[in-house]
């Protein structure tokens, strides 16, 4: 039987998520020749290429998306193991950042138990919106973010999308179209990405738009568009149970969702959580 080499499984894995082989050489400290000598010796391994071009970036192989399953579980578990018997728990300080609308699962579901794991970890977590945190991380100020993904320094850290959706009281909507009436917007201050792909769904549709209410709070938009002060653009994530999600506006797209680091300096406790929080993400996009 051929023994899979765990190193070369883990570099597979993060050039897969990172959607490049030369961002994976990055992240893990190697060479990209060293990595392209990894992915060579797999495909020699399970006898067939796993993966291969698409347009400008990577696609699996049917046989590739068969490695990268079992390649995610036997790393799950091998540093599963690594964990149990390693002699030195995790210590230190660790600044963490996330953007408002993952905070209160994120800071509930992950970091609640990460804490209570590895209690000599000092955790200093900080809910924001993505121009604040983007720049706590190039000023140093974090260690780590998640955000909404926008054209800026960290857009090679996808790790997941999740789609963008129109919410208020779908009778409001149905008035103002009939009517040929400005919709009511609710949205956050300016800049913000999301405000910014409702306009330009409506402009390109020639449907007439006001700001009807503007906050720096989610918690105030969610209550704004529950009032019926107008629509608003969000993810499900963290969306009121009663607050309904319109169909008959112009569709939006989907958001992508990054996890940069501040440097790429090897760090055992933010790489540690990084990997659960990517876990989670993953939990929520495919709930979505």
């Amino acid at each position: 039987m051929t023994n899979l080499d765990l190193d070369v499984l883990r570099t597979f894995v993060t050039g897969m998520a990172l959607g490049s082989f030369a961002r994976a050489a990055d992240r893990l400290g190697r060479s990209t020749s060293a990595v392209s000598a990894q992915l060579k010796k797999l495909e020699e391994q399970v006898g067939t290429p796993v993966v291969k071009k698409s347009g400008r970036g990577l696609a699996l192989t049917p046989t590739g998306e068969i490695v990268l399953s079992y390649a995610k579980r036997l790393l799950e578990l091998n540093d599963a193991a690594m964990a149990a018997v390693a002699d030195t728990p995790l210590s230190g300080l660790l600044r963490v950042g996330f953007q408002e609308d993952f905070g209160e699962g994120l800071l509930t579901d992950v970091l609640g138990s990460f804490c209570r794991a590895h209690p000599a970890v000092i955790l200093e977590a900080r809910i924001a919106r993505n121009a604040e945190l983007e720049s706590a991380l190039n000023h140093s100020q974090l260690d780590l973010a998640l955000l909404w993904q926008t054209p800026s320094d960290f857009v090679e850290n996808e790790i997941g999308k999740i789609p963008l959706h129109w919410m208020g009281i779908p009778e409001q909507v149905e008035t103002c179209l009939a009517n040929g009436q400005p919709l009511p917007l609710v949205v956050f201050d300016a800049p913000c990405i999301l405000r910014r792909h409702a306009i330009e769904a409506l402009d390109c549709a020639g449907i007439p738009w006001r700001i009807a209410f503007t906050s720096s709070s989610l918690n105030g938009l969610w209550a704004a568009a529950r009032a019926g002060l107008g629509v608003t653009p969000r993810t499900q994530v963290g969306k009121p149970a009663d607050l309904p999600v319109i169909q008959t506006l112009p569709a939006l797209p989907s958001l992508g969702i990054c996890l940069p680091r501040a440097s790429s300096e090897p760090n055992p406790i933010r790489d540690y959580l990084a990997d659960i929080i990517e876990k989670q993400v993953g939990v929520f996009c495919r709930g979505s």
